[in-house]
């Protein structure tokens, strides 16, 4: 159940970041979660948002560089040890994780990792087998 990401090339300048919001704010889009990476010179934002395909294009219209990119959103306890459980079936696996970041919503107890990870559909297959809940699209807009 891969959700879509959209990363979007920013430069590490004052103010990037904010104008970059303002595209967003403008088009009534609302960030579900953010995570940024940086180097010295720019900047790879990476968000999940209501519409993908809308923000898509309402951001290269902006000219901004974006890609839209598979990733799985794991529903796990927000209790101590519960990433651990989940890295350890993926290491167990061969599964390479690129890169992750999470966030919590309303449903009391319960934390969201958003896993990049090679072979998205295997991934998701491991996780599956292994009862690891993963959440749409549409309930990360619930959260």
């Amino acid at each position: 159940m891969t959700i879509k990401q959209i990363s979007i090339f920013i430069e590490n300048r004052k103010n990037a970041l904010s104008e970059l919001t303002n595209v967003l704010a403008e088009h009534k889009i609302n960030i579900r979660t953010l995570s940024i990476a940086d180097t010295s010179d720019f900047g790879i934002a990476r968000i999940i948002v209501d519409n993908p395909e809308q923000v898509q294009a309402a951001l290269e219209r902006s000219a901004y560089i974006v890609k839209v990119t598979p990733v799985i959103a794991v529903e796990i306890p927000d209790e101590a040890g519960s990433l651990n459980r989940i890295l350890k079936i993926l290491a167990d696996n061969n599964r390479n994780v690129e890169y992750m970041y999470g966030f919590t919503g309303h449903k009391s107890g319960t934390a969201y990792m958003i896993i990049r990870c090679t072979d998205v559909a295997e991934t998701e297959r491991i996780l599956d087998a292994n009862g690891i809940r993963m959440a749409s699209q549409d309930e990360l807009l619930k959260c």
